[in-house]
């Protein structure tokens, strides 16, 4: 009987403690599981809570550059709508004497680059053509294609085809006579360019003397150098100065592509009425 009794109380005692320890672990491990939570739960209020700042300070950032990208972008203004600004800023005087000056120099050079295209001629086809009609039908046939050929080469051709029954030394000097007047035609209102290409800067400059002399008025009448007294006269005496070039320069483009023009026509010229001679003397000898 005291050896059972003995045996109940040691698995009793057993018992308590598997229960102590078992009570102890599971205090433990809700502790660990209380901890982890609290841990997880902190660091993701703590990255939600810096997302969110990040996402504000970004929108607050971008509203202001949109605003400040709205704000600068002014409208655009065009090449002419400047130029048409400063030509009214320069002033409406001598601005108005150098546009005059552009304008009728650019009416000379159109008018001078339509006569010396119409001018040029095929001087090689040409003088086939009155070789084989002098050969086939004669002077009259000759002279009757270059009636119908335009150009300053059939004009030359005709007139010394005119004297051809005079002599070869009156047809020489028809062709050289005719050849002076067909250059001087070439070269018609070509002077008339070139005095605009000149006026033009002296304009400008002029408009450039009396801005500087308003501007030492406005000076002298308040007593005192302040820049803004001075900057509008200045301005208008650069601008005028500045159209005044540009035009100088245009027109002097044109004047040497018509010069250019001109030199070409004059040699073609040259070089027809020489050949043209040399045919007309084969054919002198054929009928002599």
């Amino acid at each position: 009987m005291k050896k059972a009794l003995s045996l109940l109380a040691i698995v009793a005692l057993s018992l308590g403690t598997v229960n102590a320890y078992a009570q102890e672990d599971m205090a433990a491990s809700e502790e660990l599981v209380e901890t982890v939570t609290t841990d997880t739960m902190d660091s993701t209020d703590a990255a939600v809570d810096s997302a969110t700042a990040a996402t504000d300070s970004a929108a607050t950032e971008e509203a202001p550059a949109e605003e400040a990208a709205v704000e600068e972008e002014p409208a655009e203004k065009g090449f002419t709508q400047i130029l048409k600004e400063k030509f009214i800023e320069g002033g409406a005087f001598f601005m108005s004497f150098v546009l005059l000056a552009l304008v009728l120099g650019l009416a000379l050079v159109i008018e001078r680059i339509i006569y010396l295209t119409f001018a040029q001629t095929n001087t090689e086809k040409l003088l086939e053509e009155v070789e084989g009609a002098l050969n086939n039908g004669g002077v009259e046939a000759a002279k009757e294609v270059c009636r119908n050929t335009r150009g300053p080469v059939a004009t030359i051709f005709f007139e010394g085809l005119d004297h051809y029954d005079e002599g070869l030394d009156m047809v020489d000097k028809s062709i050289m006579s005719v050849g002076s007047v067909e250059n001087g035609k070439l070269e018609k209102g070509v002077s008339w360019i070139s005095l605009f290409i000149a006026l033009a800067p002296m304009l400008g400059f002029m408009g450039t003397v009396i801005g500087m002399i308003g501007a030492f008025d406005a000076i002298e009448a308040a007593g005192d150098i302040n820049p803004s007294l001075v900057a509008g006269g200045i301005k208008v005496a650069l601008l005028t100065t500045v159209f005044g070039l540009i035009t100088a320069i245009i027109l002097q483009i044109f004047y040497n592509l018509i010069v250019a023009m001109i030199d070409g026509i004059v040699i073609k010229m040259e070089d027809a009425s020489i050949s043209f001679m040399d045919m007309l003397v084969e054919y002198n000898k054929k009928n002599a």
